[in-house]
């Protein structure tokens, strides 16, 4: 049996000092806080699934702008076996409209300051923190991600 991992796409919205987050309604990560995102469906690209993951669990309109990192996230039993791998792709999206409503797969949906995050008090999935300070680093301050025509 030969098995590949899956890919997922995150979309990463900063706007206005703030990030947008949802609280996971399945597991993996059950009642934690990421990044909106889902699997890479057939014929679809990542940007185009960051975009379509945003919309359908939160409401949010968002442009995928560029690529912003690659994470690895492989899960283990008891024994050490791999029982799940995944590629997960951040996308720096540009916020053009919405209001944050919880769908699909979330249980809420929010902007947060990016300051609380930092402080690391909200349970979060896995490298929040690490993906939203690349998104930083790599140009998406607030100034950048302003609504665009």
């Amino acid at each position: 049996m030969s098995q590949s991992p899956k890919i997922g796409a995150l979309a990463v919205v900063l706007h206005h000092d703030q990030v947008l987050l949802v609280q996971r309604s399945k597991q993996p990560d059950k009642g934690l806080w990421g990044f909106p995102g889902g699997h890479v469906e057939w014929g679809e690209t990542v940007l185009q699934a960051a975009q379509r993951e945003l919309l359908e669990e939160t409401s949010v309109i968002a442009h995928p702008a560029h690529y912003l990192n690659n994470l690895d996230l492989l899960r283990h039993d008891a024994k050490g076996h791999v029982v799940s791998h995944y590629l997960l792709v951040g996308v720096a999206c540009h916020f053009q409209s919405g209001t944050p409503k919880a769908g699909d797969d979330a249980l809420d949906a929010r902007w947060f300051p990016i300051e609380q995050i930092r402080q690391g008090d909200l349970p979060m999935s896995a490298r929040v923190i690490d993906l939203m300070e690349y998104a930083l680093r790599a140009g998406q301050t607030s100034a950048d991600l302003v609504s665009r025509p």
